[in-house]
């Protein structure tokens, strides 16, 4: 988990080029030659980069430092803590602060050293160790070092998000090994993942937060190691991030070519429409588009048709985040996987796509899109049979018998009698009824939907959606509410259902027990919005976490994916096949190419009104 509150990046850890042989040894109880160091970690193939690189081929080393990018953020904040429950963290505010490692935005589950120097863990992956580098500093001056990260890890496992728990649930101890180094041992071996993660563990200053309440919401400006500094602000309107002028980490080669903005100000807007208004009137400089109707009816303003705002559609590598209707299975009424597979057939996707979103989205198969290998089809066979078969018994016995396949529908909108047909003999043999038009169980109570959001634009999905639902005899409302009562709801967990979605990884792991384990289904603020408690998904999760190599996590995780699409706990929606993004190119110039993760901005983009 990021500090803007994403998922944490991923995981699975393979070699560097540095050698045992290249640096000295420190104590740390093993053997020398049981012991991996590398000034890199990637989960997935080979490092890129070797120990001695200027700088990630995607930065311009050139690029010009100054201006200022203006961005969109919706809603409000109140708080500049992104780690508690409490209070809305503004935008941005991850920016202050590094972390051990940093990810590159050119490969999957790839990292390289940031406040570390290095990363070292033995063969069976029982530990990991950093070295934080000499001059290494937080913005006062102070030296970063090994306590402030152990006081880091304490503070988040006991007072921040519950998810962190989980996140961090192998790890048994942290430590202060001397040199400069920090250890992190765990409580069982073999789990690749654990390294990698310890990675992207943000660092926060003990001698500011010691004598502080970390459990409460502030707008008391903290103190972080970052390239940014939080600058002027005013909550729930805008907030600036000014450059730190003396970042200790500005020239490393992670960082070469990179925060090239003097100031990155975000501008808060009630909703995406004034924001998009805003973007025309050239009070915003660059835009990432995630409304079709926009992006297909609404780029045809002056700047746009007179060539001063540059729009493209950029394809990206990697895993893609689908967007999914969430079922509470925490209420009754969803309890029951027929009755949620009854709902899910009622969403048609051909017609949605064709008369909402323009034809540009892609219905996605599985919750790992856009990684083939991780992805579940047909029947299972090979190892991902085996795992299977260890939890026949507990299993329908559909998913060693079918193919899972979406629903698909003639497109017309006028429903799909076959599709409605299925559905209501599914909810007839779930005990549900319909009495004077309304779908009732035994007790004659109807079945009623709260469908909550937040941003009026998303009506127009789901109101079809819920109308469809009518031919069924459900009750449903449709409830918008402002962005902080529903982050607050949402964290607790308190809605029927709700528009939501996880962005996995190339190499998933123990963020899948946020994602989807039993410990996290009743935690507040915890990933696993459906409120999944099923044994058989908390083995395959283990499995996945503690596998011995990229085939055996592949199967894991296959065999994952087709016990939650069987389990019907949300309607995988759509996803989009590329990243659609605007700009006022004379205020500010994306790189050439732009890297193959990640559309980079603002990171490696920079204002081109200092240009020379």
């Amino acid at each position: 988990m990021t500090l803007d509150r994403r998922q944490a990046t991923q995981l699975l850890l393979a070699g560097g080029a540095a050698t045992t042989a290249q640096i000295g040894w420190p104590n740390l109880g093993f053997a020398k030659e049981d012991l991996h160091r590398s000034h890199g970690a990637t989960l997935v193939g080979d490092l890129n980069y070797g120990p001695d690189f200027k700088h990630f081929d995607y930065a311009n080393p050139k690029a010009p430092k100054g201006g200022t990018a203006r961005i969109a953020a919706i809603g409000t904040f109140d708080s500049f803590n992104p780690f508690i429950v409490k209070g809305n963290s503004a935008i941005g505010v991850g920016r202050i602060y590094d972390t051990l490692m940093t990810p590159s935005l050119d490969a999957s589950s790839t990292e390289y050293g940031l406040l570390a120097e290095w990363i070292e863990h033995p063969k069976d992956f029982s530990s990991v160790a950093f070295k934080i580098r000499d001059n290494a500093t937080w913005h006062d001056g102070t030296p970063v070092t090994p306590e402030d990260v152990v006081f880091t890890f304490n503070l988040l496992i006991t007072k921040a998000i519950p998810g962190y728990r989980l996140y961090y649930a192998n790890v048994e101890n942290a430590e202060d090994a001397g040199d400069n180094i920090v250890r992190f041992t765990f409580d069982e071996k073999n789990n690749r993942e654990l390294p990698h993660i310890m990675g992207q563990l943000v660092v926060l200053p003990m001698h500011y937060w010691k004598d502080r309440d970390f459990t409460k919401s502030s707008l008391e400006k903290p103190l972080g190691s970052g390239p940014y500094e939080i600058g002027n602000f005013e909550a729930g309107r805008h907030i600036e991030y000014n450059r730190a002028a003396e970042y200790w980490g500005k020239d490393l080669p992670v960082n070469v070519g990179l925060n090239n903005f003097d100031k990155l100000r975000y501008e808060y807007y009630k909703d995406p429409n004034a924001a998009f208004e805003a973007f025309k009137a050239g009070k915003l400089d660059h835009r990432a588009e995630n409304s079709s109707i926009n992006w297909a009816t609404r780029y045809d303003f002056p700047a746009v048709e007179k060539g001063d705002v540059l729009k493209e559609e950029i394809v990206t590598d990697g895993p893609k985040r689908s967007q999914t209707f969430v079922f509470n299975t925490r209420r009754k009424k969803f309890s029951d996987v027929r009755v949620r597979e009854a709902l899910a057939l009622m969403f048609d996707f051909e017609w949605t796509n064709k008369a909402i979103f323009y034809g540009q989205y892609a219905r996605p198969t599985s919750y790992f899109q856009g990684t083939s290998d991780l992805m579940s089809s047909g029947l299972p066979e090979g190892r991902e049979l085996e795992i299977l078969e260890e939890h026949r018994d507990a299993l329908p016995a559909k998913i060693f018998e079918e193919p899972f396949k979406m629903p698909i529908t003639d497109g017309s909108g006028r429903g799909d009698r076959r599709v409605l047909r299925r559905a209501k003999k599914l909810l007839t043999e779930a005990g549900w009824s319909v009495k004077d038009g309304k779908l009732v169980d035994e007790d004659g109570q109807p079945f009623e939907i709260e469908f909550l959001y937040a941003s009026a634009q998303q009506e127009r999905v789901i109101a079809p959606y819920l109308k469809s639902l009518d031919r069924l005899g459900v009750v449903t409302k449709l409830r918008l509410i402002d962005s902080a009562q529903y982050t607050q709801r949402f964290q607790e967990h308190d809605f029927d259902m709700v528009v939501g979605g996880v962005g996995n990884s190339a190499s998933p792991g123990n963020e899948q027990r946020n994602f989807w384990g039993s410990k996290a289904a009743d935690a507040a603020g915890s990933r696993n919005s459906s409120g999944v408690k099923d044994p058989v998904i908390d083995a395959l999760i283990e499995g996945l976490i503690f596998a011995e190599n990229r085939d055996d996590l592949a199967a894991y995780s296959r065999a994952l994916d087709r016990v939650l699409l069987w389990g019907h706990y949300g309607i995988l929606e759509l996803y989009t096949p590329t990243e659609r993004v605007a700009w006022w190119h004379k205020k500010v110039t994306k790189p050439d190419p732009t890297p193959s993760h990640n559309i980079g901005f603002p990171e490696v983009w920079w204002s081109a009104e200092v240009e020379t």
